[in-house]
């Protein structure tokens, strides 16, 4: 299965950047490897059988402990 992804993120890849370099998109270029490196990296952690921590209790912090606002 890890072969699998990573043939997909290379054929995603090989499709996509060529192109962002030859019109010299730079700023694209960036944004799309921001969003795939992330990508990638939980597919494989998924694929490991790594438990990824959900987000809420991140937000749930975050409003609750720094913002201090209470939601009922």
């Amino acid at each position: 299965m890890i072969f699998l992804l990573l043939v997909f993120f290379a054929v995603v890849v090989w499709l996509e950047v060529p192109a962002l370099i030859r019109k010299k998109y730079w700023r694209e270029l960036a944004v799309f490897s921001l969003f795939l490196l992330p990508t990638f990296l939980l597919a494989l952690l998924q694929l490991l059988d790594v438990p990824i921590p959900s987000p809420v209790k991140g937000i749930e912090y975050v409003i609750k402990d720094l913002l201090h606002l209470n939601y009922k």
